[in-house]
């Protein structure tokens, strides 16, 4: 379809291919250093490993989402639980979709109270630590099992999540910076000194406040029809569209100076 369009426009339909997915005809694409400008991968955690490690040519890399949602004790717990619940179920198997919820002690049986019917609703799978399997355990939650080391900092792309109690913001922080694939992470807080400190210290692409991690994406952001979302600092971070890719050009007109 789009080499038709490109055709009724006396464009070279080249300039849009579909190449083989063999693995050796991509070794050829990465070494075209001579051809080829940057890479975006697009598609499996193997797909891009492959990618960065045998690349030669420059790689903008869109990482795995693995993105938590701490709520803080300060929480408003009925707009907290529509977050979480929005950044799960909305579309599950995007990298923007939550994968751990982070709840502070002091509000735990609370919050996981009023949290636990609404993801059952939507027959949310949770993987949860020893503390708040206790919780849900008696609340009777139909699909819960003990947390293994490797449900934190997993990417479920699908109705399941973990979950874990933390004792303050700094055990948060240090799941966080532990566990993050740097994607999209998100406090749910009334208090602003731990606002400012998670929105400052949080190494991530976006960082939100009160806010679902579904957001993250091109188009909502205003920057256009999204490319990818890359999780390197360097050049392109976060939700990057065409103005991302644009590099500069010099043109420089003398009369014959000399340095």
């Amino acid at each position: 379809m789009i080499q038709k369009v490109l055709a009724e426009n006396n464009l070279d339909i080249n300039i849009v291919q579909q190449l083989p997915a063999e693995r050796k005809y991509i070794l050829d694409i990465l070494t075209a250093e001579k051809y080829i400008d940057v890479i975006i991968p697009r598609g499996s955690n193997q797909l891009i490993e492959f990618v960065r490690k045998n690349a030669l040519v420059p790689v903008i890399e869109t990482g795995a989402g693995v993105c938590h949602t701490y709520v803080e004790e300060s929480a408003k717990l009925d707009d907290a639980a529509k977050i979480v619940v929005n950044a799960k179920v909305s579309r599950p198997s995007v990298c923007n979709a939550l994968d751990t919820v982070l709840v502070d002690k002091a509000i735990a049986q609370t919050f996981l109270e009023k949290l636990a019917p609404m993801l059952a609703g939507y027959n949310v799978e949770i993987f949860a630590d020893e503390d708040s399997y206790r919780i849900l355990k008696d609340q009777n939650y139909p699909l819960i099992n003990k947390a293994e080391p490797e449900d934190f900092g997993r990417e479920f792309l699908d109705f399941k999540c973990s979950v874990k109690i933390v004792n303050s913001i700094d055990e948060a922080l240090d799941h966080i910076a532990k566990f993050s694939s740097k994607h999209s992470e998100a406090i749910i807080t009334q208090n602003p000194v731990k606002t400012e400190l998670f929105l400052n210290q949080v190494d991530a692409a976006v960082v939100y406040l009160n806010a679902s991690t579904r957001f993250t994406d091109g188009q909502v952001f205003g920057l256009g029809a999204e490319i990818g979302i890359s999780t390197q600092k360097l050049h392109a971070r976060g939700p990057f569209a065409l103005e991302k890719l644009v590099t500069e050009k010099w043109i420089v007109k003398g009369e014959g100076q000399v340095r």
